[in-house]
C-alpha cells in the first residue's frame, strides 16, 4: 500500500513539473523581445494550506527595459508578487479560488496572467486499490496495472499545439510486455473529434486546439493498452479532463434599458427595482461572481445620491428622505440611472457590463383640489341674438368678479357656468381627475354637473327648464372631489365646496294644453257640425293676463273645425273609422295655442279620437274564383269565407246562400261550416266551362246589410299533371231561365216550326266549344216554318234582361 502511494505521489509531481515547463515557452516563437509576461498561464497544484512566505510558482515577466518599475496586483489580497517574481502568501492560507489574476504594470509594459488552482487529487485507500489493480478480480490473473489520473487544461489556450496535458502509466509487477496505448471516447475518436490524442508508445494525453469552457466544462476519455494484434491488455480506465475557467465573458444584463417606479414619500430603504445580470463564466469562481454599482444619476438634484444599488443582490433603493421625495416640488418626475455590473466580485480587473434604470416619481393624493377665483358667467340664452354677452373679453372680465353667479332664461337648458378648479397632483390620473356633485339646494334636481375631460372643469347645467312664476332664484351648493380618496394625512377643506347663484328671467311662454293628449270617443258616420271636444289651454305666465285662440294644426282627413276663442271642436265632414288616416280606431288631430305676448307664444295639444263602428259597410265573399275538375268525384267546389271591414257586432256571424235566381238550386248548394265560412258544393257534374255562381252574404248588424257577389267557377279538364282550364267568358248559372226565354222568343217570332241551333248567320253549326266562347255568349235559330229560311241570332245578356217581359 505505502509503495503505491509513493508511485501515484511521484506520478503527480512529475506531472506538474512537466506542465510547468511546457507553459513556460514563448507564444509563437517570437525573435524580439515583447514586453509583459512571458506566459500567461500558469498551473498550481495544493497539496495543504499555505504558510506565509512561502513561494508557490515563479512568473515570467520582462518589459524589455530591465523591470526596473514594474508592479504587481493579484486579485486575491492574500497573494503578492515578490521582487523574486515569486507568487508568494502575504499570510497562512488554508485555500483559495480556483483561479488568481496577476496584473504586471509599469511605463514599458502592462499586462495580465493566470494562474490556475488546483487542490492534490485525494483517493480513498479503495479507489487507490482499484487503479493499483491490488483488489481486482479479473477472470485472469494481472501481472500490470494501468495508472490514468485526472488532467486539466485551461480554457483560451494560444498556438502552439498540441500541448501536453498529463500522461497515462502502466505499473509493471512482472517483466515487461510490448504494448500500445488507445484513447477513446467524445473529444477523441467521438463528437467533437480530434482534441485530444495520446501517444502510442508513451501514453502521453495532448490537446490539439484550444477550448472552450462555456461550451463543454469537461469530458470524460477512456485510455486502454493493447497488444499489436488490437488485443485489450489494460483497460479500458476512465479518463477524466476537465476544463478550467477563464475569465472571458462580461457580465450581461438581459435588458439594456430597465423601468420602475416609486410612490412619493416613500420610506428611505424603499425596493424600486432589481437589476440582474448574468455572466457566462464558471459560477464556481471569482469570474461570474458580480456586483453591481450606480455610476450616474441624472439629473442628480436634490440629491445626487437619491438611490442606493445592493452590491450584490443588485436591488435598488431609495435613500432620500420622504420629504424630498415629493413629486409636486422635484425638478423633474423622471430620473436616470446607469448600472455597472463587474465580475470578479467588483475587484478591477473584472470585466464589465452597463444597463440604464429609468425611475418614475409616481403621484398618490396628497393634494385636495380647490376651487380657483369666483367666476361668474353671462346669461344662458336660448337664442344668441339676445347679445347679452357681446364678447370673450366681456366674459373674462365677468369671471373675475367674487361672486359664483348664473343667469338663464326660464324654460331652457344647457350649461350655464363653468367651475374650475386647481389640483397640484399628477394630471390624468385619479388624483387629479375631478367629480363634482350637488350637496344641497336642488330639491327638483333641475341641475347637474358633469366633469369636462379636457381641462378638469366642472360644467353646470340645467336639466330640467327653471319655472320663473315658481322660483326667480337658486341657490347651489357644490363640492369637488377626487376619483381617487385622498392619503390619510391630508382633507378636503372649505375651498373644495362653491356657492353658485342662478338667476331666472322670465320670458313669454306658450300656453299649455290640459290634459294632454285630450282622448274622446265617437261615432263615426255623425252628422257633419256635431260637437266633438272642447279644448283647454291655459297661459303660464299668471303675473301677466292674456288671450288665447285656438287654430287647427294638423287635420290629415279636413274632418274638424275649431271655434278660434271658445276652442270648441266640431266635425267638417263625416267622420269614417274604415279611414286610412285612422290607425287602431284613432284618430289624431294637432291644435295650436298663441297668446298675445310680445312676442306671441304658442303651445300645441293634441286631440285623440276614438271611433265607434257603426255597420256601413256590406260584407262580401273570398275566394272570387274557384275550380272544380270535370270528373271529379268529390262534388265539394271550395270553401268560401265572408269578410266585412266593419267590427263585431256589424260582422260576422255571416249568412251565406244562394242567389235569388230561379233553378240555382238544382246545380248547386252552400253549406254553412261556421260563422264565417261555406262549402260550395256541386250537385252534379257539369262540362267544361266557366261558370259565374251568384251568392248573397248577409253580416250580423243592425239593421243587417246584404251583398249580392258571385263566385267564378271553373269546370277544368283533369289530368295527374295538369289542370286544362277555359279561359273564356263565364255561362251564366241561370242556365234554364235563358233556356226558357229563349224558347219564348221563338215561339213569338217563328212560332212552332222546327228550329236548329246555329253557331252564326252565316254558318249551321258549332264547330267547337272554344268556337262558341269566342262568339260572346251569341245564340241563332233557323226557322223552317216557310220555304225562306230566317235566323235570328240572340245575345244572351240581352234575353235576361228581355225574360222579364215573358
Amino acid at each position: 500500500m505505502e509503495t503505491g502511494l509513493c508511485i501515484l505521489l511521484t506520478f503527480l509531481l512529475q506531472q506538474i513539473a512537466h506542465a510547468g515547463g511546457h507553459d513556460g515557452g514563448h507564444d509563437g516563437g517570437h525573435d524580439g523581445c515583447v514586453p509583459g509576461f512571458q506566459v500567461r498561464n500558469y498551473q498550481l497544484v495544493l497539496s495543504g494550506p499555505l504558510q506565509k512566505g512561502q513561494p508557490l510558482l515563479q512568473v515570467e515577466f520582462d518589459d524589455c527595459a530591465g523591470n526596473e518599475d514594474v508592479s504587481f496586483e493579484v486579485s486575491d489580497p492574500s497573494f503578492h508578487v515578490d521582487g523574486d517574481l515569486n507568487l508568494v502568501p502575504h499570510r497562512d492560507v488554508e485555500s483559495c479560488g480556483p483561479v488568481l489574476l496577476v496584473h504586471g504594470f509599469g511605463s514599458h509594459a502592462d499586462d495580465r496572467a493566470q494562474v490556475d488552482v488546483s487542490p492534490l487529487p485525494v483517493r480513498s485507500e479503495n479507489t487507490l486499490m482499484e487503479v493499483l489493480g491490488l483488489d481486482l478480480k479479473p477472470p485472469y490473473r494481472s501481472k500490470r496495472a494501468l495508472l490514468i489520473p485526472p488532467m486539466i487544461v485551461t480554457e483560451n489556450q494560444r498556438a502552439p499545439f498540441p500541448r501536453l496535458i498529463g500522461k497515462s502509466h502502466v505499473i509493471l509487477t512482472e517483466k515487461p510486455v510490448h504494448h500500445i496505448f488507445r484513447l477513446t471516447g467524445p473529444g477523441a475518436d467521438q463528437y467533437p473529434k480530434g482534441l485530444f490524442t495520446i501517444d502510442i508508445d508513451t501514453g502521453d494525453v495532448s490537446v490539439s486546439r484550444s477550448l472552450d469552457r462555456e461550451a463543454i466544462d469537461s469530458y470524460q476519455l477512456e485510455v486502454s493498452t493493447t497488444d499489436f494484434s488490437g488485443n485489450v491488455i489494460e483497460g479500458p480506465v476512465i479518463l477524466v479532463v476537465t476544463v478550467i475557467d477563464q475569465n472571458d465573458n462580461r457580465p450581461i444584463f438581459k435588458e439594456s434599458r430597465y423601468t420602475g417606479e416609486v410612490l412619493e414619500g416613500s420610506p428611505t430603504g424603499t425596493t424600486v427595482m432589481t437589476m440582474t445580470a448574468f455572466d457566462a463564466d464558471d459560477p464556481n469562481t471569482d469570474n461570474a461572481v458580480l456586483r453591481y454599482n450606480i455610476i450616474r444619476q441624472s439629473p442628480d438634484k436634490p440629491s445626487p445620491n437619491m438611490f442606493y444599488i445592493d452590491a450584490e443582490k443588485g436591488d435598488i433603493v431609495t435613500v432620500i428622505s420622504p420629504s424630498l421625495l415629493d413629486r409636486e416640488t422635484l425638478p423633474t418626475t423622471t430620473y436616470e440611472l446607469e448600472i455597472v455590473a463587474k465580475d470578479m466580485a467588483g475587484s478591477e480587473v473584472g470585466l464589465t457590463g452597463t444597463a440604464t434604470a429609468t425611475i418614475t416619481i409616481t403621484d398618490k393624493n396628497d393634494h385636495a383640489p380647490e376651487f380657483t377665483h369666483p367666476l361668474v358667467t353671462g346669461r344662458f340664452v336660448l337664442q344668441e341674438e339676445l347679445g347679452l354677452i357681446s364678447s370673450r373679453a366681456e366674459a373674462q372680465r365677468l369671471q373675475h368678479r367674487m361672486k359664483f353667479e348664473a343667469r338663464v332664461h326660464e324654460g331652457s337648458r344647457g350649461v350655464v357656468v363653468n367651475l374650475t378648479v386647481d389640483d397640484r397632483d399628477d394630471p390624468a390620473t385619479g388624483a387629479w381627475r375631478a367629480t363634482y356633485s350637488i350637496i344641497s339646494g336642488d330639491p327638483r334636481r333641475s341641475f347637474e354637473v358633469q366633469t369636462n375631460p379636457d381641462n378638469n372643469e366642472g360644467m353646470l347645467s340645467v336639466v330640467k327648464p327653471l319655472d320663473y312664476e315658481t322660483a326667480a332664484l337658486h341657490t347651489l351648493l357644490i363640492r369637488v372631489e377626487n376619483e381617487d380618496p385622498l392619503v390619510p394625512d391630508v382633507g378636503y377643506g372649505p375651498s373644495s365646496t362653491a356657492t353658485i347663484h342662478v338667476t331666472v328671467e322670465d320670458v313669454n311662454e306658450g300656453p299649455d294644453f290640459f290634459p294632454d293628449p285630450l282622448l274622446v270617443t265617437r261615432m263615426e258616420n255623425i252628422p257633419v257640425g256635431s260637437f266633438v271636444a272642447s279644448l283647454n289651454a291655459s297661459d303660464p305666465d299668471i303675473l301677466e293676463t292674456q288671450s288665447i285662440r285656438y287654430a287647427v294644426l294638423s287635420d290629415p282627413a279636413a274632418w274638424l273645425s275649431v271655434n278660434p276663442v271658445r276652442g270648441t271642436v266640431n266635425t267638417s265632414a263625416s267622420l269614417d273609422r274604415e279611414s286610412p288616416y285612422v290607425q287602431a280606431n284613432k284618430y289624431t288631430a294637432l291644435f295650436v295655442a298663441t297668446d298675445n305676448g310680445t312676442p306671441p307664444a304658442t303651445g300645441t295639444g293634441t286631440l285623440i279620437i276614438h271611433l265607434e263602428d257603426y255597420n256601413d259597410n256590406a260584407p262580401f265573399v273570398v275566394p272570387s274564383v274557384a275550380q272544380v275538375c270535370e270528373d271529379a268525384g268529390d262534388m265539394n267546389v271550395a270553401v268560401v269565407a265572408g269578410r266585412d271591414r266593419d267590427l263585431a257586432p256589424n260582422a260576422a256571424p255571416f249568412k251565406i246562400e244562394l242567389g235569388k235566381q230561379p233553378g240555382l238550386d238544382k246545380t248547386w248548394r252552400v253549406t254553412r261550416i261556421n260563422s264565417t265560412h261555406s262549402q260550395i258544393m256541386l250537385l252534379h257534374s257539369l262540362k267544361k266551362a266557366n261558370y259565374q255562381l251568384p251568392l248573397l252574404i248577409t253580416d250580423s248588424g243592425v239593421p243587417p246589410l246584404s251583398n249580392s257577389t258571385e263566385v267564378k267557377v271553373q269546370v277544368c279538364i283533369c289530368t295527374k299533371t295538369k289542370r286544362y282550364c277555359s279561359s273564356a267568358h263565364s255561362h251564366r248559372t241561370s242556365l234554364v231561365v235563358l233556356l226558357s226565354t229563349l224558347l219564348l222568343v221563338r215561339l213569338s217570332v217563328f212560332g212552332f216550326g222546327s228550329f236548329s241551333r246555329l253557331s252564326s248567320p252565316s254558318s249551321s253549326h258549332f264547330q267547337s266549344e272554344e268556337e262558341k266562347q269566342r262568339l260572346g255568349g251569341s245564340f241563332c235559330f233557323l226557322s223552317s216554318r216557310s220555304s225562306e229560311k230566317h235566323s235570328v241570332c240572340v245575345r244572351l245578356e240581352d234575353q235576361l234582361k228581355q225574360k222579364r217581359t215573358f
